[in-house]
This record gives C-alpha cells, sequence and structure tokens, in this order.
C-alpha cells in the first residue's frame, strides 16, 4: 500500500509540472506577441529567413525546453523519491529504536520482576527458617519444662519418704520407749509379785504340791493333744505337697522345653537389632526429637538387660521352685486356655506393668513431637521384649500381654491423663483392678 502511494503522489506531481510548463510557454508566446516595436526593427534588420526554417528553430527551442521541463520533473521526482525514502528510513528506524526500547523496557521489567521473587523467595526462606528456629527454641523449654517438672515431683517425692522415714523413726522411738516403759512397769509389777509370792510360799506351798500334780497331769494331757494335732498338720502339708509338686519326668520335660525356648529368644534378640535401627534412622530423618530420645533410651535399657540375662548361662533348674510346681491358675488368651504356677503368674503381671510405663512414655513423646496417634507404630510395642528373659512364659505370651498394657498406657500418656494407671516414686504402673481384668487369672485350686 505504501508502494502505490509513492507512485501515486510522482505521477502527480509530473503532472503538475508539465502544467506548469505549458502554461509557461503560453506566457512566453504572449511576451513575444505584445512586445513593442523593438522586437520588429531587429527583425527588419535580420536578413529574412524562410519560415521552414523558423518553425524549426521553434520546435528545437520548445523540444529543449520540453527536456529541460522533464529533466526538472526527473530530478524533483528523485528528490521527492529520496525525501520519501528517508521519511521511510527514519521511520523505519524510529521503529526500531522503540521496539529496542520496548524490548529493553520488558527485560528490565522481566529482571525486576525475577529480583523481586528471588527478594521474596529469600523472605520466605528467611521467615521459615526463623520460624523454625524459633519452634526448635520453644520445644527445647518444653523440654525443659518437664524435665523441671519431673525434678520437681521426684524432689517431692525424695521429701515425702523423707518425711515418711523420719515419721516411721519417730514411732519407733515412741514405741520403744513405750515398751521400756512398760518393761519397767512389767519389772517392778514382777519384783511386787516377788515378794508377794515369796510371803504366800510358806502359806501355800502344800496346797502348791497338791495342785502341782493336779497341773502335770492335765499338763502331760494337752501335750499330748498337741503332739497328735501337729502330727496331723504334717500329714496334711506333707499330702499338699505331694499334690502341688511335678513329677520327676514333668520336671524334666519342663526344663527341655526351657532350654529351647531360651536359645530361640536369644536368636531372636540378635536379629531385632538391624530393625532397631532401621526405625532409628526413620525417628531422625521425621525430626521426631521426643521419640528419638526415648527410643535410644528403651534400646539402651533392652541392651543392659539383655547383659544381665546372658551372664545366667548356666541358670540351677534342679532348684528353681518354678520348675517342679504345679499350675496353679488357669488364663484365656486368643480363645485357647494355659495354665502357670504362681512364678508365671507374677510375670504375666509384670509384663502388662512394663507395657504400660513403656506405652505412656511413648505416647507422651508423640504428644511433645507433635505426632499423630500411632501407638503400632512405635519400636517398644513391636518389639515387646523388655522385662523378658526367655524363663517361665512363652514369649507370645509375654508380648500379648505387654502390648495390652503398651496400649493402655500409650492412651494415657498420649492425652496427658491416668485413666489406667498412676504415676508413683518415678515410674508408672497400671491399676490393680485393670490388670486383674486383663489377664483374668482363674485358681485352679
Amino acid at each position: 500500500m505504501k508502494r502505490i502511494g509513492v507512485i501515486s503522489t510522482a505521477v502527480l506531481f509530473v503532472l503538475l509540472g508539465t502544467a506548469a510548463l505549458a502554461h509557461r510557454q503560453q506566457d512566453q508566446q504572449d511576451e513575444r506577441q505584445n512586445k513593442p516595436d523593438k522586437q520588429a526593427q531587429p527583425e527588419k534588420q535580420k536578413p529574412e529567413q524562410p519560415q521552414h526554417a523558423q518553425q524549426q528553430q521553434q520546435q528545437q527551442q520548445q523540444q529543449q525546453q520540453q527536456q529541460d521541463q522533464n529533466k526538472q520533473q526527473q530530478q524533483r521526482a528523485q528528490q521527492q523519491q529520496q525525501d520519501q525514502n528517508r521519511q521511510q528510513q527514519q521511520r523505519a528506524q524510529q521503529q526500531q529504536q522503540d521496539q529496542n526500547k520496548q524490548q529493553q523496557q520488558r527485560a528490565q521489567q522481566q529482571q525486576q520482576d525475577q529480583n523481586k521473587q528471588q527478594q521474596q523467595r529469600a523472605q520466605q526462606q528467611q521467615q521459615d527458617q526463623n520460624k523454625q528456629q524459633q519452634q526448635r527454641v520453644q520445644q527445647q523449654q518444653q523440654d525443659q519444662q518437664q524435665q523441671h517438672a519431673r525434678q520437681q515431683q521426684q524432689d517431692q517425692n525424695k521429701q515425702q519418704q523423707q518425711r515418711a522415714q523420719q515419721q516411721q523413726q519417730d514411732q519407733q522411738q515412741q514405741h520403744a520407749q513405750q515398751q521400756q516403759d512398760q518393761n519397767n512397769q512389767q519389772h517392778a509389777q514382777q519384783q511386787q509379785q516377788d515378794q508377794n509370792r515369796q510371803q504366800q510360799q510358806q502359806r501355800a506351798q502344800q496346797q502348791q504340791d497338791q495342785n502341782k500334780q493336779q497341773q502335770q497331769h492335765a499338763q502331760q494331757q494337752v501335750e499330748q493333744q498337741q503332739r497328735v494335732q501337729q502330727q496331723q498338720q504334717q500329714d496334711q502339708h506333707m499330702q499338699q505337697q505331694q499334690q502341688a509338686r511335678l513329677s520327676q519326668q514333668q520336671q524334666q520335660q519342663l526344663i527341655a522345653q526351657q532350654q529351647q525356648r531360651v536359645t530361640q529368644y536369644r536368636q531372636h534378640v540378635d536379629q531385632e537389632q538391624g530393625r532397631a535401627q532401621q526405625q532409628t534412622a526413620e525417628l531422625q530423618e521425621q525430626n521426631r526429637r521426643s521419640q528419638y530420645r526415648f527410643q535410644e533410651d528403651y534400646l539402651e535399657r533392652e541392651r543392659q538387660q539383655q547383659i544381665t540375662f546372658r551372664n545366667d548361662r548356666e541358670h540351677d533348674y534342679e532348684r528353681d521352685p518354678y520348675y517342679y510346681t504345679a499350675p496353679s491358675y488357669r488364663y484365656d488368651r486368643g480363645g485357647s486356655y494355659y495354665e502357670t504356677n504362681e512364678y508365671g503368674a507374677a510375670l504375666l503381671r509384670q509384663a502388662v506393668n512394663h507395657g504400660y510405663e513403656e506405652g505412656f512414655r511413648t505416647g507422651e513423646a508423640d504428644r511433645q513431637d507433635q505426632w499423630h496417634s500411632d501407638y503400632q507404630g512405635s519400636y517398644a510395642y513391636r518389639d515387646a521384649n523388655y522385662g523378658y528373659s526367655g524363663y517361665y512364659l512363652a514369649q507370645d505370651d509375654y508380648n500379648y500381654y505387654f502390648r495390652e498394657g503398651f496400649r493402655r498406657g500409650y492412651e494415657d500418656g498420649y492425652s496427658s491423663r491416668y485413666e489406667y494407671g498412676r504415676y508413683s516414686n518415678g515410674s508408672y504402673s497400671m491399676l490393680d483392678a485393670i490388670v486383674s481384668q486383663v489377664l483374668n487369672l482363674q485358681s485352679l485350686r
């Protein structure tokens, strides 16, 4: 479109130039015709020329003028074309400059936006770091407060124990003083009685001799009855012992089963070390500091316990009463009934209490870490062997009742309450009524 406009403009200028040239020629002719005699007189002086020569001369002049006009028009057209080209170049340069300027502005704007975003990201990262530092400081303060509270509780318990011991000592001293006073009174009474007896001995000697003979006879009868009763009691006790004691064959079978159980349990402990290390690494990755500290403490206590158990390599099965004492209790686990004696029942109670304490500490650690409630995810719950040596009970039985206590302890620790247990003298234990309910031991006698 621009090219068409330029050509149209050039044609217009040519036409205007032609018209102007024709108008000038007409003016020149008019001037020649209207000149005074000044032009006529020289013509008279000139020799007459043929008319054809004059016309040819006029045509040559007209052609020369036409060529001059065309040349001027071409020059004007070229000048106009050059001006237009120059203007177009200037406009193109201006447009290019404007585009370059816009690109520079856009590049500067993009750079500013990128710098702004980088500053915002840096500020956000700094805020996140400050927030994490504040959280760590708050967590440390909470840990210190809890440690301080535990220390205060321990100091209070210690003071209460000291006061109780002092009161007991005071009571013992008072009781000793009272006993001494009573002894003195009895001694004085005895002296008075001796004096009275000495005074009465002479008067009642004969009567005493008679009474003595009667008393000796009655005493012999009483002693004979006592010997008969003692013999009867001894016979009953022997019968009970014979009924409650296992046979030699049963005892040997129980000992062989126990030795195999201990060997299997120690192999199981060796295999558990890898899983414990894996669980510890996961806690570090999750930044669960309280739970990590609890698990490290749990593993250390269990390691010390295993060292103690391994030192007992020559267990005296023959003198251990568990292996010759007949079952006295029955308990139900998973729809099946099992029997054990009083030593196995004591270990079952220990399993429940150990599980409650470890569960309470685990739940408390998860609450401090602001972790969701998940008692089954704890290593202590899955291990369930703390306090177990391999003796007296099958490992499955101990694990089952340990986890029963652990689950209830975790709920109390995570909720910061004491619904199933209590805290006393620096340790946690389950309520006796809950223990009886969980075990449901039934006496066989």
